[in-house]
């Protein structure tokens, strides 16, 4: 897929963990998880805003879009 989710950076850089980011932004750990493995097929608006929110980050900074050959 052309989209990478860089979620895994931007926790690292905000020193926050997987558990304490489920909590906050009230996501379940396995979807987060989806997400932040870059295994995530969608994303909502409301996940993406609240994940901007608690990691005070602009959706650029989680999500990248990459040329894919195969496409």
């Amino acid at each position: 897929m052309a989209i990478i989710v860089n979620l895994d950076v931007m926790m690292a850089k905000r020193k926050i963990g997987l558990t304490e980011l489920s909590d906050r932004v009230g996501i379940s750990l396995a979807n987060l998880s989806i997400l932040k493995n870059n295994r995530a097929k969608a994303v909502r608006f409301s996940t993406l805003n609240a994940i901007c929110r608690e990691l005070q980050c602009q959706p650029a900074d989680i999500l990248e879009f990459t040329e894919d050959p195969t496409d």
